[in-house]
């Protein structure tokens, strides 16, 4: 077995990966008895972070803030503990707040810079928020966007070809027999979300599919916005006889809209997702989707984030560090051949 790592002592402990981290690092905001525990855990597993291979890598401790804004807790949860864990390994003092618009991130950017913070990792939306990411430089600080819909040359950048991805999924669709093929929108205001679309329109197009306006609904990556745009798209006559969501808890939803219209998934409709968090494969049934490596591309972002810090600090100039990531379609329950004849979608009615 190898060394134990920042979620085995959070199981250990009973407690969450964050818990542990504040405790790590001597943060407040934790009760004494979790504090104990906490301990208590670490002495059991004799874990410790390595500080030998932080003072051969070049001095002191580096300071890194995650920020986020994210709607959806599965994907929100995968990345958290992709950089807890590496920020763990590699003994970095990670910080994480979240912000609820662009303007309450500016204001973070710069009073987390202004306390000490080298570099900041920025998951969606803000990987795309250009006066963000304009900020962090003007303030000397070194940013990684995660998932961003494409890198840019100014900052560290980490991500998939979204529409490749998307592309792949909706070709899988066509290869399936289906040709009526609905597609819920992600959030307007990320790039990815574009890119993912325009993914689907190239498939359909490249298959000589015609694409009409009422197959295609807007969402925002929730829950709820999935059961709206599934609504819309299952009150569609002829109704698409496959949903393509934009993400996985879009995807849920839509799962959630066709039970309640009594439609079975996939005999009487396909569903397909995007993401591959945990919401994927803890519903019924559970979804064909494309596996985005959220933990390894949280976990890179740390390991580069730090490697230009410490760059930095040795008076180093290099050019920030960009990856592109494989991804996977994951085929599961939600998906078949399209059946011989379409069933009606009335919602149930109550008692």
């Amino acid at each position: 077995m190898g060394a134990p790592t920042i979620a085995d002592v959070a199981r250990e402990a009973n407690c969450s990966p964050m818990t542990v981290s504040r405790v790590i690092n001597s943060e407040g905001n934790v009760r004494d008895a979790t504090r104990d525990q906490v301990m208590a855990a670490i002495a059991k597993l004799n874990y410790s972070p390595n500080r030998a291979a932080r003072s051969l890598a070049g001095g002191e401790q580096a300071r890194i803030a995650l920020l986020f804004d994210n709607p959806s807790a599965s994907y929100l949860s995968e990345f958290l503990m992709g950089a807890l864990e590496e920020a763990s390994r590699r003994d970095v003092q990670l910080v994480v707040q979240s912000c609820d618009s662009s303007t309450a991130a500016m204001v973070l950017v710069r009073n987390l810079a202004e306390g000490g913070i080298q570099g900041f990792i920025l998951p969606p939306p803000l990987c795309d928020d250009q006066q963000v990411l304009d900020l962090v430089a003007e303030l000397d600080a070194i940013a990684v966007a995660v998932g961003p819909g494409k890198a840019q040359g100014s900052q560290g950048a980490v991500l998939i070809d979204d529409f490749q991805a998307a592309y792949d999924m909706t070709r899988h669709i066509i290869g399936l027999g289906h040709e009526r093929i609905g597609f819920i929108i992600g959030n307007p205001e990320q790039v990815a979300a574009d890119r993912r679309l325009n993914g689907y329109l190239a498939a359909m197009k490249d298959a000589g599919l015609d694409v009409n306006d009422n197959l295609i609904v807007q969402g925002r990556f929730t829950y709820r916005s999935g059961m709206d745009g599934a609504e819309k798209l299952l009150s569609v006559t002829p109704r698409p006889t496959a949903i393509f969501a934009s993400n996985d808890d879009m995807a849920a939803a839509t799962v959630a809209v066709a039970h309640r219209r009594q439609l079975d998934v996939p005999n009487d409709i396909t569903v397909c997702g995007f993401d591959d968090t945990d919401m994927a494969s803890s519903i019924w049934p559970e979804l064909t989707t494309i596996r985005q490596p959220i933990r390894e591309m949280t976990a890179w972002a740390v390991e580069a984030i730090t490697r230009m810090i410490r760059a930095k600090r040795r008076g180093e100039r290099s050019r920030p560090e960009q990856e592109t990531l494989p991804y996977t379609l994951v085929r599961r329950e939600s998906d078949a051949a399209p059946s011989l004849t379409t069933r009606p979608t009335q919602p149930r009615t109550g008692r």
